[in-house]
């Protein structure tokens, strides 16, 4: 799980950004899936960025963070999101530390990782669960774990390529 909220006194938001799922016997991953809030989307980014002082500079695949294997982890995601103005982001997330697991032979998918750029230039790295100030230019960035992969690859085969899976957000 990914969850990120921000807000001040005037405004409040709440998200789960999805990561990627594991590999199965004779399957791939999705990439940047909900695999355990399955009941959440985020929020276009036309709507939040006209309810808040917020752009979302991208929300796109984190290329080879799934791991490999016979059937490979789907890959995680990346969020940017720069605020225009003061706010408090608190990140609540996990496999920031202990990489997604493959089975039978299945590699591990990349962990996950947080950071605020500020506008000067300096970068704050966020832990699993942690909080920040923001100011007005500052860049949240989230990357979310892949998934593990299934079985163990065949020597010959190399990383196949995102080639026709869909993106984040359905792009």
């Amino acid at each position: 799980m990914n969850n990120v909220t921000f807000g001040n006194e005037r405004h409040q938001y709440y998200e789960t950004v999805a990561g990627g799922s594991g590999a199965g016997a004779g399957f791939d991953g999705e990439s940047c899936v909900q695999t355990h809030m399955t009941n959440s989307r985020l929020t276009d980014p036309e709507i939040l960025e006209s309810r808040f002082p917020v752009s979302v500079e991208s929300f796109s695949v984190r290329a080879d963070s799934g791991g490999d294997g016979r059937w490979r982890g789907g890959d995680g995601a990346v969020r940017r999101i720069r605020f225009d103005e003061p706010m408090r982001v608190s990140l609540l997330s996990t496999h920031r530390r202990v990489a997604p697991y493959g089975l039978d032979g299945g590699g591990e998918g990349a962990t996950g990782a947080a950071r605020i750029e500020r506008a000067d230039g300096t970068v704050i790295e966020l832990a699993a669960t942690d909080a920040a100030d923001v100011e007005a230019g500052d860049v949240l960035v989230v990357e979310t774990p892949g998934g593990g992969g299934y079985g163990a690859p065949d020597p010959a085969q190399t990383r196949r390529s995102q080639k026709g899976r869909r993106g984040c957000g359905g792009a």
